[in-house]
C-alpha cells in the first residue's frame, strides 16, 4: 500500500514505516501530522487517481525533528570587474515517519 501526497509545493511517494522530509513544519517533535492532498492511492491492485485529491483519502504520520541541511555555497561573480559575492543557505526541514494511510 502506498500513496503520492502533495506537501511544500512537492509531491511525496510515501508508504506506511516511511521516513520522509519535508518542509518546516509548524509543530513540535512527537506531535501528529495529517496530510489531507492525497493525489494517487494504491491498495495492492487497486488504484485510485484523485482529480485533483482523492477524496476521503488521508495520510498520518509523527514528527520526528526539525533540522538543517548540509550547507551549500552560492557564489556569485562578474568576470574580470572583481566583483565576487559568496553565501552559504542551510534549508530547515522536518522528519516524518509515516504511520497510517486512510483511503
Amino acid at each position: 500500500m502506498y500513496a503520492i501526497i502533495e506537501t511544500g509545493g512537492k509531491q511525496v511517494r510515501v508508504a506506511e514505516g516511511d521516513i520522509i522530509r519535508t518542509d518546516l513544519l509548524d509543530l513540535e517533535d512527537g506531535a501528529n501530522v495529517t496530510f489531507d492532498k492525497v493525489v494517487l492511492a494504491s491498495t495492492g491492485s487497486d488504484v485510485k487517481v484523485g482529480s485533483p485529491t482523492v477524496a476521503g483519502a488521508s495520510v498520518t504520520g509523527t514528527v520526528l525533528r526539525h533540522a538543517k541541511d548540509k550547507k551549500i555555497l552560492v557564489f556569485r561573480y562578474k568576470p574580470k570587474k572583481r566583483v565576487r559575492k559568496l553565501n552559504g543557505h542551510r534549508q530547515p526541514f522536518a522528519e516524518v515517519k509515516i504511520t497510517k494511510i486512510t483511503v
